[in-house]
């Protein structure tokens, strides 16, 4: 609709601009002249601790010193409660005492139709609530009380449960006065082909409401309670009032807790919203039903700077993150950006919460990694680069992604950082170097170590693969705690590397008869930085039991192979060692036997499928190198 000339200027003379901004930021009263007009805060559209956020309320205008970020009331109130530009002028005038000009008949007639839609959804998700309430919602209640969502859980997030019948809804509205074309049109009932009356589209399914960034209800969500429903969830189709592109679930709570520094999470579905949420990651949403859409991106980077992409650990989960990098490319902005929190294999925030607490999914959301990260990983891992054609082909398919950053200072800052990732890959000679062998320029110059190579054990000069399996061992048993006294003899005897490891083990064993949960919070509480230490270890995070924290017979089999792999190489290591101090001159046979011997152990535990054919395959070639080396050092001598 058109406004007459003028209604906009003295719409922003009545109402002033800090009564507008003050309901967002607290202003900071040392830098701040109240009387003068001129306000200051920290800015409310990025994460920020100084006051940079200027307010002039005599011009009626704000700027950021630090984002840029600049507007008037109404650029404030589109940006900050995601209005279009009539519903910001209508807040604006409401709060003015102005009555809005009268509207072209046919655009009011498209707002009072989207009136009666969203009060037809509200009216559908009271009745979804109380019918969550009844004898027939039993299975429902028991279904959300093992999620973990206790009833004042289910009241915060107001879900309901459709009973298992073609008609109750549509009938219950009806009986209210609504009739059937809106209730279609609504989403909450279809029509039928029959020609009969409509029936609802929500059957023996718990329901989630679907609300807009202005709180209203816009459409529903149902998780279906009959593991055979072709469809585990069904979101409400596409309505005047509900487009699945252009919203977010958990829109308005997630936006308002951005708002106060909470990172904004973005999750695959409801119940991994509602598990961030209630663990205190209330800056959670989810896409509805759909990858995420430029809009829905766009929404994002509205309400964050910097959104956290959680993903599922796995195959799904990485496809999900290369489609958003793929639609993030070319949108990037200085100050926008995206980070990606990898969870363990097969787990989604909803299992590792309840697995192993919210410290767990903090340390996953603390170790994202920023976008560049997983565009080169996308274009290197499982590949090999050997030849000078399969390095220019990496190279002209990244150059083609960072052509696509319409940003010249983002597509510089990418290429620096592509530039360091290429380089630590090939070394400056350009040539991939087998991770075993010493990297060296072309005219033999040691190559300095990279950071991952300095950190490692080897570089620490510690034993590797033993410190490896315990830390299997213990997460294993950490994640199926049920496991504990079937394995505690075993636990029990294990010569452990290092204090963390210790401590972990003597929690473990002292606490074997507590639940998952309790065991989590003594473990945090006792040995809150031992167990982050584990778990942040790659190997400990593919490990199958954590990648299956619900297989115990997998964690069973698992665990006892690598205390038996653990126990053979210990035992290879502690024959060597005393034929060393045992022989002294020359090498004779029980040495020679002794070794073999050693050698024979510890490729058992390492290849059990071989044991039955001999075959060794290459490893006979690699063993003979290691005993020949043995016998140039002449290793039975005692060195003096």
């Amino acid at each position: 609709m058109s406004l007459p000339p003028g209604f906009l200027d003295e719409l922003r003379t009545r109402v002033s601009l800090s009564s507008v901004v003050g309901r967002k930021v607290t202003w900071d009263a040392r830098k701040s002249n109240m009387a003068k007009g001129d306000m200051w805060a920290p800015c409310p559209f990025h994460q920020e601790k100084s006051a940079s956020f200027h307010v002039d309320d005599r011009k009626g205008y704000y700027y950021c010193f630090g984002c840029h970020a600049k507007g008037d009331a109404l650029t404030f109130l589109k940006e900050t409660e995601n209005l279009g530009f009539m519903e910001a002028v209508e807040v604006l005038a409401r709060e003015a005492g102005m009555p809005m000009p009268a509207r072209d008949p046919k655009a009011a007639q498209v707002a009072d139709r989207r009136s009666q839609l969203t009060e037809v959804m509200e009216e559908a998700v009271k009745w979804f609530r109380l019918q969550l309430k009844t004898s027939a919602a039993a299975e429902a209640r028991a279904y959300l009380a093992k999620r973990g969502l206790p009833p004042a859980a289910q009241d915060r997030w107001e879900i309901g449960f459709a009973p298992d019948g073609w008609h109750g809804l549509q009938l219950a509205m009806k009986q209210k006065g609504i009739p059937d074309d809106l209730l279609v049109a609504s989403g909450v009932c279809a029509k039928s082909d029959k020609g009969g009356e409509p029936y609802d589209r929500f059957r023996n399914r718990i329901i989630f409401p679907i609300r807009d960034g202005r709180g209203r209800a816009i459409s529903l969500g149902g998780r279906a309670m009959d593991p055979k429903d072709n469809a585990k969830y069904l979101n409400g189709p596409e309505t005047e009032i509900f487009d699945k592109g252009r919203n977010l679930f958990n829109h308005a709570p997630a936006r308002e807790a951005a708002g106060k520094d909470k990172p904004l999470i973005v999750a695959e579905g409801y119940m991994d919203v509602i598990a961030l949420a209630e663990a205190g990651f209330t800056a959670a949403v989810a896409p509805l039903g759909t990858a995420v859409t430029e809009d829905q991106l766009r929404l994002m980077w509205r309400i964050h700077d910097e959104p956290v992409i959680a993903l599922d650990g796995d195959a799904a989960g990485t496809r999900a993150a290369l489609r958003v990098i793929d639609l993030a490319l070319p949108l990037l902005e200085a100050g926008k950006g995206l980070r990606f929190a990898v969870l363990p294999g097969g787990m989604d925030p909803d299992d590792l919460i309840k697995a192993q607490g919210a410290g767990a999914m903090q340390a996953v959301l603390d170790a994202a990694q920023p976008m560049v990260n997983l565009l080169w990983k996308r274009e290197t891992e499982a590949r090999v680069f050997d030849s000078p054609e399969r390095k220019a082909a990496l190279d002209k398919s990244l150059r083609a992604h960072l052509k696509r950053i319409a940003d010249p200072s983002i597509r510089a800052h990418y290429g620096e950082d592509i530039k360091r990732l290429r380089l630590e890959l090939f070394g400056q000679g350009g040539a991939k170097v087998p991770a075993f062998r010493q990297r060296f320029t072309p005219k033999g110059t040691p190559l300095p170590p990279t950071a991952a190579a300095r950190q490692s054990l080897l570089a620490q000069g510690q034993p590797v693969e033993e410190p490896l399996r315990e830390a299997v061992i213990l997460a294993s048993l950490i994640t199926h705690p049920a496991l504990i006294h079937r394995f505690e003899t075993a636990l029990e005897r294990l010569d452990l590397t290092g204090e963390d490891h210790n401590i972990l083990r003597r929690l473990l064993l002292t606490h074997a008869d507590t639940d998952a949960a309790r065991l989590h919070d003594i473990l945090r509480a006792e040995a809150g930085a031992a167990l982050d230490a584990l778990m942040r270890r790659p190997h400990v995070q593919i490990a199958p039991p954590l990648r299956n924290p619900l297989d115990t017979e997998l964690a069973t089999l698992c665990i006892a192979e690598e205390m038996a792999k653990l126990d053979a190489h210990r035992a290879a290591r502690r024959e060597v060692e005393d034929a060393v101090q045992d022989l002294t001159g020359l090498a004779d046979e029980g040495l020679t036997w002794r070794l073999s011997k050693a050698a024979e152990a510890r490729h058992r535990a390492d290849h059990p499928a071989r044991e039955e054919t001999g075959d060794m395959g290459e490893d006979r070639a690699a063993l003979s190198g290691v005993l020949q080396a043995m016998i140039d050092e002449r290793v039975w001598e005692k060195k003096r």
